[in-house]
C-alpha cells in the first residue's frame, strides 16, 4: 500500500493559484482585452474626434470702434481751381506808319520801357528828303507872301492920291491872302511829313514790360506785318481761373486769392478783379481773373493753381484719421443698420492740421468711424462707442 502524496491525474500540468503557470495562462486574455479597448477607442475617435461640438465652437469677436457724428461748423469757403497766367493788360505793338526796313531793335524781352520809348527804328532816308523838300516849299511860300504884302502896302499908299484905283487895291489884297494861304498849306504838309516820319519808329504805347519780340534788323515791315512786340502794361499779371457755374455764383470782385505756379512752391497773393459775365455752353465754366503784382516767377502762358477764399459756409468736419482713400477716391465708414459698417463716398474741402471739411457725402448726423477704418470691411458688424461730437 502506497501511503505517499495523492495523485490527481497528471501532476505535471496541475498548477496552484499564484503559481507561474497560472500567470502564463491569463496573459493572452489580458493582451486581447487591451487591444480591444484600443481598437474601440480608435474607432470612436475616428467617428467623433474630428468634429467639434457646438458648445466648443469659438464665439465671433465683434470689434469695439469709436464713432462720432461730425455735426456742422462754420468754416471759410475755399474755392480751388486751375488756370493760366497772362498779362493783365497785354499790348500788341506793330507798325503804325508806312513801314520800311528795320535798322535797329533796341529792346529785349524782359526789359522795362517807358511810354513812347523807341523799341525799333526803321530806315527813313527817303522820308527825310521829302521833309526837306516840304520845308523848302514853306520858305518859298513865305517869300511870296512877303512880296505880296509889300505890294499891297504900296498900293494902299497911292490910292488916296488917285494913282491907283480901289479895284487894284482889292486885287492885290486877294493876292496877298492867297500867298499867306499857300504858306499855311506848305507848313501843314511839312508837319504831316514830320509826323509820318516819327511814326516810322516803333514805340511803346505805355510804360510796361516787354514780353516777346518778333522782329530783327534788316526785316521789311509794314502795317500788315502784325505784332512785332508784346508788352504787359505796367508789368501787371493775372491768372485766368476756370470755375464752375456754382463757384462763380458765390464769387465777387475783391476777394483774396493765393496763386501757385506749377513747378514752384511759392504762393503769390492776389485779388479777384473780374468775374466772367458769361458761361461757356460746352464746358459750363466761366473765368475769374485774379490780379497779381509782377514777379519773375509769374510767366504769361504758364499753368497755375489757385485757392480763393469766398465767404463762409456750414460744413461737417472730421479728424484726418477718419478719412480713407483708395483708387475710387475718398470715403469714410459710417454705422448702418444693425451696427454694420457702411462705406460712404465723400468730397473733401479745406484741410487743416486738425480737421478736414466735408463738402459732399455727409450731412453731419451720421455716426462716423473715427479711426481703425483701415482694419474694417463693408458690412462688418462692430460695437460702436459714441464719442463727443467734433468741434
Amino acid at each position: 500500500m502506497n501511503y505517499g502524496k495523492p495523485r490527481f491525474g497528471n501532476d505535471e500540468h496541475l498548477a496552484l493559484p499564484g503559481s507561474s503557470g497560472d500567470r502564463r495562462s491569463r496573459l493572452p486574455w489580458i493582451i486581447g482585452a487591451i487591444l480591444l479597448v484600443v481598437l474601440v477607442g480608435a474607432a470612436f475617435w475616428m467617428m467623433h474626434g474630428g468634429k467639434k461640438s457646438d458648445a466648443s465652437a469659438p464665439v465671433e469677436q465683434v470689434p469695439t470702434v469709436s464713432v462720432a457724428p461730425p455735426g456742422r461748423q462754420t468754416v471759410g469757403r475755399v474755392i480751388s481751381a486751375t488756370g493760366t497766367l497772362a498779362a493783365k493788360r497785354e499790348m500788341p505793338v506793330g507798325v503804325a506808319g508806312e513801314g520800311g526796313r528795320v535798322t535797329a531793335v533796341l529792346v529785349e524781352p524782359g526789359q522795362w520801357v517807358a511810354a513812347g520809348q523807341v523799341l525799333a527804328t526803321v530806315d527813313r532816308s527817303v522820308q527825310t528828303q521829302t521833309a526837306e523838300s516840304l520845308a523848302a516849299q514853306i520858305r518859298v511860300a513865305q517869300a511870296d507872301a512877303t512880296l505880296t504884302q509889300s505890294e499891297l502896302a504900296r498900293a494902299q499908299s497911292l490910292v488916296s492920291r488917285g494913282f491907283i484905283s480901289k479895284a487894284d487895291v482889292e486885287a492885290k489884297t486877294a493876292t496877298r491872302d492867297a500867298a499867306a494861304a499857300r504858306v499855311r498849306v506848305a507848313q501843314a504838309q511839312f508837319a504831316q511829313q514830320r509826323a509820318s516820319n516819327g511814326r516810322l519808329d516803333i514805340r511803346a504805347p505805355a510804360a510796361g514790360l516787354v514780353l516777346t519780340r518778333s522782329v530783327e534788323p534788316g526785316q521789311i515791315v509794314s502795317s500788315g506785318s502784325g505784332t512785332l512786340f508784346r508788352m504787359a502794361k505796367g508789368g501787371e499779371m493775372e491768372m485766368r481761373a476756370q470755375l464752375s457755374e456754382a463757384d462763380l455764383a458765390t464769387l465777387h470782385v475783391g476777394v483774396p486769392a493765393q496763386v501757385t505756379p506749377v513747378g514752384g512752391s511759392t504762393a503769390f497773393s492776389g485779388m479777384v478783379w473780374q468775374v466772367s459775365p458769361v458761361i461757356d455752353p460746352q464746358t459750363r465754366q466761366g473765368i475769374a481773373r485774379i490780379q497779381l503784382s509782377y514777379d519773375p516767377a509769374l510767366r504769361p502762358g504758364g499753368f497755375a493753381s489757385v485757392s480763393i477764399r469766398s465767404g463762409s459756409t456750414d460744413l461737417p468736419q472730421l479728424p484726418n484719421s477718419a478719412i480713407q482713400s483708395d483708387e475710387k477716391g475718398n470715403f469714410v465708414y459710417v454705422v448702418g443698420p444693425g451696427d454694420k459698417v457702411v462705406r460712404r463716398t465723400i468730397k473733401i474741402g479745406d484741410v487743416t492740421d486738425t480737421a478736414v471739411s466735408i463738402v459732399e457725402g455727409l450731412n453731419g448726423t451720421e455716426r462716423v468711424v473715427l479711426s481703425a477704418g483701415a482694419f474694417l470691411n463693408t458690412g462688418q458688424k462692430i460695437k460702436p462707442i459714441l464719442q463727443k461730437t467734433q468741434g
